[in-house]
């Protein structure tokens, strides 16, 4: 793996300085959430998890997992170092996870109820609810406090004030959205739709539907580099990541990786992808857009969340 000089030259040809950060990878099968270092791009440490684990989110030094068969959230306050998860029971079929800049919120989609629960990180304590379409997936919190959250068979977004945990809006996608991405700076969302093969593309100001970019077959995980001008998205099918180009949303490249890619995050350089099928995590150079390595994890990696380290 390439040592910190790397990792600078590779966040200066992206366009952005190089942070300190840990990418949190949940593996379904093997019950479990592994740290990488961004910086070496190596294992670090991780931690058992109670079974089937769906959905992993990081922020202000928590990191939780889902559990949608069991109702809970899995909580390791201080990242993964080898301490014990606290569970936290969910009135709901928990899946999507979203987690408050300062970590004492986790916001939660009950698949099964077409909602998304507020809930106090500590206490695990519900503060409140809000209605959005038939099964939420994945949830995405902006820097103005909205909440978006992809509703997988209503074929739409919805826009959430989180603070007042209510509905503001609903955007029409493409057929099966699952996965989303936001800008750096919170202009444009971007969703994964499974089923139609295709990245919308979402004006957060005007909550309108730019465009839908043709990607691969199964688009299940969607990340976006540091400078913005980068979408990447996984395609289950194909075992490949497309790199969308966003200013003429177009894709400009596609990099082949392991068997049955789903989640995917950006950290340090780099972009992380978990291999279901493979059991490992490939990593792509972001500079030369090329798979340099894979790092074993788990059985069933399905789920990436990448947090700063703290200083």
């Amino acid at each position: 793996m390439r040592r910190a000089a790397a990792l600078l030259l590779a966040a200066s040809l992206a366009g952005v300085p190089a942070r300190a950060a840990t990418v949190y990878v949940a593996s379904q099968g093997g019950a479990q959430v592994a740290a990488i270092d961004a910086g070496s791009g190596t294992l670090s440490a991780k931690v058992a998890l109670p079974p089937n684990p769906a959905v992993v989110a990081a922020g202000g030094g928590v990191v939780c997992a889902s559990h949608p068969d069991g109702r809970s959230i899995s909580v390791l306050e201080g990242g993964v170092s080898g301490a014990e998860p606290r569970r936290i029971p969910v009135p709901g079929q928990a899946f999507g996870l979203a987690v408050s800049r300062d970590g004492r919120t986790l916001y939660v989609g009950d698949w099964s109820g077409a909602r998304v629960l507020s809930v106090e990180a500590a206490t695990g304590s519900v503060r409140g609810e809000a209605g959005v379409g038939r099964d939420p997936a994945n949830l995405v919190l902006g820097p103005d406090g909205r909440l978006y959250v992809a509703d997988r068979e209503s074929r739409q977004v919805s826009v959430l004030d989180a603070a007042r945990m209510e509905r503001i809006g609903t955007v029409p996608v493409g057929e099966g959205p699952f996965a989303l991405g936001l800008s750096p700076d919170g202009r444009r969302l971007y969703v994964a739709n499974v089923r139609s093969d295709d990245l919308s593309v979402i004006d957060t100001a005007t909550l309108k539907a730019l465009a839908r970019v043709p990607v691969g077959p199964s688009p299940y995980g969607v990340a976006v580099t540091a400078d913005g001008a980068r979408v990447l998205v996984t395609n289950q099918y194909a075992g490949t990541v497309s790199v969308v180009d966003t200013a003429a949303l177009e894709v400009v490249a596609t990099v082949k990786v392991g068997g049955y890619p789903e989640g995917i995050a950006v950290a340090g350089g780099r972009a992380y992808v978990a291999n279901w099928f493979s059991d490992d995590v490939s990593v792509i150079d972001l500079a030369s857009l090329r798979e340099t390595g894979r790092i074993p994890v788990a059985e069933g990696p399905r789920s990436l969340a990448v947090a700063e380290d703290r200083p």
